[in-house]
């Protein structure tokens, strides 16, 4: 395998652990909205629909018994965002949380940006181990003393207390958004993110709340012209100048900041050609890009659509170097899946901690992992069926049409109400973390 956060078909994936309820009845403030590593692996945040925020610690290595390592257990958890409501547009606001985007770690402390459709905030999650006891002018519990009792000076000393871990509200990032945000993504200076909604893209700095830059606008003057949206947008990892974001229409910009102050005149327009062939009414939806990520490197982005994720190169725009099918198999089906409204699923993806591979996912609580150098791709479940400890997971395979095999799933018996809309993988060890509906599956390489 090359290198940590390897993971092409060589790396035997097997089961670590399952967090959430198991239960049929799912409350949706239960269900998983985002997934995020923090820059080192250690700290995994999911987001749900309730506006709740957990974040998991991976335990220190076990040297005795290498087998075990890498489980997460609870570290926070807290309430994001409530429910509001807009009095002026009598529009209610959701606490859903739409992303989280973790800091770089600068002190003790860790940070993260959490956000809403509305409004995003800047979270300190710190620990403390110490508590000061001592004071001259005020008793333990807080009270104060009369000064004409006190007859000595003191000085306080630290003892120690059962950890405590601490999230606390720094920043509160408001009113800078019409429409619903779809992303966030923070800048490689660690100065300034920037915040996405359907027609326009700000620029913030993380110190300043009451404005932000307003660095890209699509919405035309009347809106009966309005024909694409935006879904995604990123920052480059290594250059703070430059950002993508994706549209409704399948085509990516990429963006300069050093050439305008207001970045509406892309600098690169990443397009594929559609086919003739597979021309349909659908063709327009399936081809709305879900999500764009670039790789660790810099030198290549990732584009999720309904169908297939798309490898580009920054250097090529007029078509993608790669294309993976996730499940070609439904593209006879789309007619159900525009009734039933799962083709507007939007579905994320996310490189490994050395770019040469890819996860995404699917429905039946499929994932798929699509191994670049080898051209290679294999199809997982997270189900309750594989949940012992170290379990393989074995590979699944969907038929599409004739006769079906023997461990072969019918494309008519998938089960569309399970999908794994979420995924991410720890930027330096071959573990990953997936979200069905309301569980959070950890998969872990097979250590022998």
């Amino acid at each position: 395998m090359a290198g940590a956060g390897g993971g092409g078909n060589d790396v035997q994936w097997c089961f670590s652990q399952v967090k959430g309820a198991i239960d049929d009845d799912v409350a949706e403030a239960d269900i998983i909205s985002t997934v995020e590593f923090n820059h080192s692996g250690e700290l995994l945040a999911t987001g749900d629909k309730g506006g709740r925020v957990v974040i998991f610690q991976q335990e220190t290595e076990n040297k005795s018994q290498p087998q075990c390592r890498s489980e997460y257990n609870v570290y926070s958890t807290f309430q994001s965002h409530e429910p509001e409501f807009d009095y002026l547009k009598s529009l209610e606001i959701e606490e859903k949380i739409n992303k989280i985007r973790w800091l770089p770690q600068k002190n003790a402390a860790q940070f993260l940006l959490s956000t809403n459709d509305k409004t995003i905030k800047l979270w300190k999650i710190s620990e403390r181990d110490k508590r000061p006891e001592g004071y001259n002018l005020k008793e333990e519990d807080g009270r104060y003393r009369d000064a004409a009792t006190i007859t000595t000076l003191r000085v306080p000393v630290f003892r120690p207390m059962d950890l405590m871990v601490e999230a606390s509200p720094r920043r509160v990032f408001a009113n800078a958004h019409t429409y619903h945000i779809n992303s966030i993504s923070v800048n490689s200076d660690n100065e300034t993110y920037l915040s996405a909604d359907d027609l326009r893209i700000n620029l913030w700095h993380l110190e300043i709340t009451d404005r932000s830059f307003n660095i890209v606008d699509i919405k035309p003057a009347n809106m009966e012209e309005l024909t694409e949206v935006i879904t995604a947008a990123e920052f480059h990892p290594h250059q703070c100048n430059t950002f993508v974001y994706s549209s409704s229409k399948g085509t990516i910009r990429l963006c300069d900041m050093r050439a305008s102050a207001l970045c509406d005149k892309h600098s690169k327009l990443f397009e594929e050609p559609e086919d003739p062939s597979n021309r349909s009414f659908f063709s327009e939806i399936i081809s709305s890009i879900s999500d764009v990520k670039f790789s660790h490197n810099g030198r290549y982005m990732m584009t999720r659509d309904y169908l297939s994720v798309k490898i580009w190169d920054l250097n090529m725009e007029n078509r993608p170097v790669e294309t993976y099918q996730v499940h070609e198999y439904l593209r006879s089906k789309l007619c159900s899946l525009y009734e039933n409204d799962c083709i507007f699923d939007k579905f994320e993806c996310c490189w490994n901690g050395n770019d040469s591979v890819v996860m995404t996912g699917s429905y039946n609580n499929f994932f798929r992992m699509l191994d670049r150098s080898q051209r290679r791709d294999v199809t997982l479940e997270a189900s309750r069926e594989s949940c012992k400890p170290r379990q393989v997971l074995k590979p699944r395979r969907v038929c599409a049409g004739g006769k079906r095999k023997k461990d072969e799933i019918s494309v008519d018996s998938l089960d569309f109400n399970k999908k794994i809309l979420h995924t991410a993988w720890h930027p330096q060890e071959n573990i990953i973390a997936v979200a069905t509906t309301n569980n959070l599956y950890i998969f872990q390489e097979k250590v022998n």
